[in-house]
């Protein structure tokens, strides 16, 4: 009882919005480094040694599991980095058509920030710090570019607006935590273990389409899914007005729980071609 009221407690504390929380981010990256070549995972591993280069100590860039949630950490420091907020993120409405070129005006969504971290990891001609930094970033990204929250919404920030119930845990409790932190730890916890060495075929249906196409993924899990769940009626009926929760019980989790293992997965496997392009 008193170990159950402590997470109740946690749970129910202030923190910032990080898509898919520390060990959201963190089982990405373990899935990727799992699905990458030994070429790959040696170049990977030889750019961490420069990690002091970065000038950010508090962020410990020390592996790839630091890679997953050092662009989170560095936010902390708003003088040299707060321009990058939104490279996290690509908000579109739900209730209007999909169309990612006007949500991110001059490269600053998650999605730019995908294609042009690739690129420069796979330049050999840079410095190795400016190469790590991108590494990093491709690693955060590919995994916000997963999180639905982080790809549509109804002008409320991805959720961070709404006000959320899960289970009996309220708290400071939105919508966007909701998804992030407990909604993925119980998904990514609850089955077979998801960090392995998939085989050619199984990795072979996830590794398709475009950072377009995956942004589409997620913005319509937002409108289908996420949204329906929460207002427990139509994506685009009324809103939940100030006051009211998006309260998710047991039921709407376990219907949430395979949604997110999905886009967990999409984004370990799709990581890993990624970096096995740029460093294989």
């Amino acid at each position: 009882m008193l170990t159950r009221l402590l997470v109740i407690v946690l749970l129910a504390l202030p923190a910032p919005a990080l898509a898919w929380g520390e060990y959201g981010h963190k089982t990405i990256a373990s899935i990727a480094e799992a699905n990458i070549s030994a070429k790959a995972r040696a170049r990977m591993n030889a750019l961490f040694r420069v990690e002091k280069l970065l000038g950010t100590p508090d962020c410990p860039l020390a592996n790839i599991g630091d890679a997953g949630v050092w662009a989170d950490c560095i936010r902390r420091d708003d003088l040299r980095w707060g321009h990058t907020g939104p490279w996290h993120y690509i908000n579109m409405d739900i209730c209007k058509p999909f169309d990612i070129k006007a949500n991110c005006p001059n490269g600053n969504c998650v999605g730019a920030q995908v294609t042009r971290n690739e690129k420069l990891l796979a330049d050999t001609s840079l410095p190795t710090h400016v190469r790590l930094e991108a590494l990093a970033w491709l690693v955060h990204a590919m995994g916000d570019m997963h999180q639905p929250m982080h790809g549509g919404d109804r002008g409320d920030l991805g959720g961070n607006r709404v006000s959320a119930a899960y289970g009996i845990v309220e708290g400071r409790m939105n919508l966007h935590r909701l998804w992030d932190t407990p909604v993925a730890e119980r998904a990514i916890t609850q089955g077979e273990p998801m960090v392995r060495r998939y085989t050619p075929s199984e990795r072979s249906p996830y590794l398709t389409g475009t950072v377009e196409d995956w942004g589409l993924e997620s913005w319509s899990i937002a409108r289908d899914i996420a949204y329906p769940t929460a207002q427990h009626g139509p994506a685009c009926g009324p809103a939940l007005q100030p006051g009211e929760r998006a309260r998710h019980d047991d039921e709407d989790i376990e219907t949430l729980i395979p949604v997110v293992r999905q886009q967990v997965l999409r984004a370990g496997l799709r990581l890993a071609d990624a970096l096995e392009r740029a460093l294989g």
